[in-house]
């Protein structure tokens, strides 16, 4: 087979669920909406925290860039996944492609580390009240916040050129929705041991490492919540940080599911537990943080 350059105009068609039209037509409508409420759900706790002075706090700070961060990796991927349901071409091209992958793959890197921040807040709220107002100073959570940002896109810049130094050649179908980047390496028509020993590392290192920090940052918080006498000061301990509590348990737990499971016989199964999780996720963060949280209330 001929080789191809990256350069060139290679296309690929995304294979999606081409083959079941009817639930293409149903999975526009519940992407649409699902995406539709990401944006005004998101969109809205940013403002809050922008607008009301009393939400111009490190946690909120830290929700804001979270926020920003689920507009961004669902816009990178629905909007032209959409598309594709009611169409018959179904073609994306190489740098399309590769953009799309890129930017989703950072802002996913930048979530797992940003996470981990938000749970070294919740550890300095809960367990050093007192240090909390000076340690976690308004410089301090931009650094952290841009370390966050940095680490996502070193991670996903890394994986891009890795990935466009590939040649393809024949095959260009992507048994995805979307430019998933181990659907895309596989059409390779070169060695890609690199790219999946690569890809291994990053998994460790952005997913593995702030699900260990963020554990360790709970174990200590609830050591520090069960050494409270009375059961109103355990209860008020406790909501600071149930919030991102439940986020940690949604975002992890859907991405070890997907990834820990075993592999089904039916590939459509496993796309559509990959898409599910790449909508439900952002659009359950606002609502989560909303209905538990008594100062957005009062914000709204």
């Amino acid at each position: 087979m001929e080789r191809t350059n990256w350069t060139t105009e290679l296309e690929f068609i995304l294979q999606g669920l081409s083959e079941c039209p009817r639930i293409e037509k149903v999975l526009f409508v519940i992407c649409l909406v699902m995406y539709l409420v990401t944006l005004l759900g998101n969109s809205t706790l940013i403002t809050l925290t922008l607008l009301d002075s009393c939400l111009h706090t490190p946690m909120y700070f830290f929700l804001g860039n979270l926020s920003f961060l689920d507009i961004w990796f669902t816009s990178s991927f629905i909007p032209s996944m959409l598309i594709h349901f009611l169409s018959e071409n179904k073609t994306i091209s190489f740098m399309r492609c590769v953009v799309q992958m890129s930017v989703s793959y950072a802002m996913g890197s930048t979530v797992c580390v940003l996470l981990a921040v938000m749970a070294f807040d919740c550890y300095m709220a809960t367990c050093n009240p007192l240090r909390y107002p000076r340690v976690m100073s308004k410089s301090l959570c931009v650094q952290m916040a841009a370390g966050s940002w940095a680490l996502g896109f070193l991670n996903s810049l890394t994986e891009t050129l890795l990935t466009v130094r590939l040649a393809f050649c024949g095959r260009n179908v992507i048994n995805h929705f979307t430019c998933e980047i181990l659907a895309f390496i596989k059409l390779a028509c070169t060695d890609i041991t690199l790219n999946e020993i690569v890809i291994m590392l990053g998994n460790v290192i952005f997913l593995l490492t702030p699900l260990l920090l963020t554990c360790i940052s709970y174990m200590f918080i609830l050591s520090t919540v069960l050494r409270i006498n009375s059961a109103e000061g355990r209860k008020k301990a406790f909501s600071t940080c149930s919030a991102h509590m439940t986020v940690v348990t949604l975002y992890y737990g859907t991405i070890l599911f997907m990834y820990m499971k075993p592999k089904s016989k039916d590939p459509t199964s496993d796309k559509l537990i990959a898409l599910f999780y790449g909508i439900v996720t952002p659009v359950l963060n606002p609502i989560i943080y909303s209905l538990r949280n008594m100062e957005v209330h009062g914000a709204v």
